[in-house]
């Protein structure tokens, strides 16, 4: 049998505005990447997630961002190497001390957004991310997106790592996800991004856009939580990959 953890960024509500469907979500997934408060997210949000995740036994992760609430930490910014550490060394902690108190722990990290994709290609970046990380907590998994600079950092910083891939999102010829802003950035049909995941975890292949297949690892897959359709998204991404046997579950052990 195949496995694959299915992981989803949620906590992304703030104050009194509301995004995504985190309570239902959180029943259908094996990992919760939960905002910390810099691109989303606040302390009653983080408190109220970790609560739901936790009684679910949904893992927990930090999912770190960019300075930008305004933007949802998706727009790039000219920040050095030793503040992206300073700043995932913080919301790190943050959320590490509402799991403490909610008798759980944190099992996991994943940058969110433009901070995600900076690291991805970004070898300076991705160091400073990993070696918050280990700095914190060298038991702690890394996610980044599959053959990117962060997996590659987190690896040689002595880290577990999870190598990602997105049922939403379209690629590029380099592995690179397609920026948000191109027209075809995002899949919206779930029986076709359903057969995609299916073969990247069987087959380890993914088609880009320019029609070329190219190689990847699928540890984890991802499911964006703001997206209005996430929740049926993530059932509809669970049944066909239970059809083809492909259980949801971490394929990594003793975390």
């Amino acid at each position: 049998m195949n496995y694959i953890d299915l992981n989803s960024d949620i906590g992304e509500s703030y104050g009194l505005y509301k995004i995504g469907n985190d309570k239902e979500v959180l029943k259908h997934i094996s990992s919760a990447n939960i905002a910390c408060g810099y691109h989303a997210g606040d302390h009653n949000v983080m408190m109220e997630t970790v609560k739901m995740a936790n009684t679910n036994k949904v893992k927990i992760g930090a999912h770190p961002g960019l300075p930008d609430l305004l933007g949802f930490g998706r727009r790039e910014m000219n920040i050095s190497p030793k503040e992206i550490y300073h700043l995932t060394l913080y919301q790190i902690g943050a959320l590490a001390a509402i799991t403490q108190a909610h008798g759980t722990h944190l099992v996991h990290v994943k940058p969110h957004g433009a901070l995600y994709n900076m690291a991805a290609s970004s070898r300076p970046i991705a160091e400073a991310i990993a070696q918050a990380v280990a700095d914190y907590n060298p038991s702690l998994i890394l996610f980044g997106l599959s053959g990117s600079e962060l997996i590659r950092a987190g690896k040689e910083k002595g880290l577990l790592t999870a190598s990602e891939v997105f049922a939403d999102r379209t690629y590029q010829p380099d592995g690179t996800l397609t920026a948000r802003n191109d027209e075809n950035a995002m899949i919206h049909d779930v029986k076709f991004a359903a057969t995609r995941i299916i073969r990247m975890v069987k087959e380890g292949k993914v088609t880009a856009t320019d029609g070329t297949d190219i190689d990847i690892t699928a540890d984890t897959v991802c499911v964006h939580g703001d997206e209005p359709a996430a929740l049926e998204f993530i059932k509809e991404l669970k049944a066909a990959l239970t059809k083809e046997n492909i259980k949801i579950r971490r394929r990594w052990s003793g975390r």
